[in-house]
């Protein structure tokens, strides 16, 4: 008899126990911040530093995993079958939430109701280098010298269907270039390509570009958005070296399992709302290369059904199949 009141005694107080952790306010652990790309690249470094910024407003580690492959969708879907507790969360870009769905026919995620979005924090452009053993040395060049090579240069990417892909198979479809395509898992593995002469051309992440830029491991011809980047400001834009209109870049967020706590998404979105306004933040993100850009969850879920319906039409007109 005396056992079972201890066993019983024993059982309370972990409930007891248990009920209490679960009142403690948010949060009381480490968060775990999936990035769905290997390091080096804009939702890296932006996802660091972020999520640095956000674990210092919230009084806890924010630790970041990195799970590449598949374009982003690998640590995407891990993500997406996570706890829905708040401490765990993913940096949705324009690939993983829009791209990917007109990509993969079997996709085993649903970016819109599989998420909770939070808050979209910074918009990336990206950096057309060539090795330097290449001869051009401005955009206009470069499509002579490619036309002249056709179908023996290579470009690499961040992965097939990435935005690195899909800016490069714009670009070349506006100057009628051929070049091979060849898929990474990731903008830093992309880097390393072109500056070892793997692949001679690369649209890459502007972050782990600069330092080869400045140091003339790669000759930089033109940036994809519409305004030249404050990081590189003697770099053309794609549009003023010759093909108007060309304004290419990535959007990158905060997401959360569908069915994290309302409260838990406000606290979160309501912190990244703010670090992003931080001029500390701000300076950080554009001496990478990366625009600070401050957007809630109600319009970065209106942005992602906007984005799946571009990017639908983008791989159709461009004929462009993954499986």
């Amino acid at each position: 008899m005396k056992h079972f009141q201890y066993l019983l005694a024993g059982i309370i107080a972990w409930g007891c126990a248990a009920a209490a952790l679960a009142q403690q306010p948010y949060p009381n652990k480490p968060i775990r911040l999936i990035v769905g790309f290997a390091p080096g690249g804009n939702t890296d470094t932006v996802g660091r530093i972020v999520g640095q910024k956000l674990g210092e407003r919230l009084g806890t580690a924010v630790v970041v995993d990195n799970r590449g492959g598949a374009g982003g969708t690998i640590g995407t879907e891990l993500a997406a079958n996570a706890a829905p507790d708040g401490y765990t969360l993913t940096m949705g870009t324009t690939t993983t939430h829009a791209i990917a769905v007109a990509a993969y026919s079997k996709l085993r995620y649903d970016p819109v109701k599989d998420f909770s979005p939070i808050a979209l924090v910074a918009s990336a452009p990206y950096l057309l280098v060539v090795h330097p053993s290449l001869p051009p040395r401005s955009l206009k060049e470069f499509v002579a010298y490619a036309k002249s090579q056709s179908g023996k240069l290579n470009y690499g990417s961040a992965g097939q269907a990435t935005t690195t892909h899909l800016v490069m198979a714009t670009f070349t479809g506006r100057a009628g270039l051929d070049m091979t395509h060849i898929p990474f898992k990731g903008n830093g593995p992309a880097t390393t390509a072109v500056v070892a002469g793997e692949v001679q051309v690369l649209f890459g992440a502007v972050p782990p570009l600069i330092g080869h830029v400045g140091a003339g491991r790669v000759r930089a011809l033109a940036i994809s958005s519409g305004k030249r980047s404050p990081t590189l400001p003697d770099v053309p834009t794609v549009a003023e070296s010759g093909y108007p209109g060309f304004d290419m870049a990535l959007w990158l967020g905060f997401f959360a399992p569908n069915g994290t706590p309302s409260a838990v998404v406000k606290r979160l979105e309501s912190s990244l709302v703010e670090i992003i306004k931080s001029p500390e933040t701000k300076d950080l993100l554009t001496r990478q290369g990366v625009e600070p850009y401050s957007m809630g969850s109600a319009d970065l879920a209106k942005l992602v059904k906007t984005e799946i319906t571009t990017y639908r039409s983008v791989f159709k007109s461009a004929g462009i199949k993954v499986e």
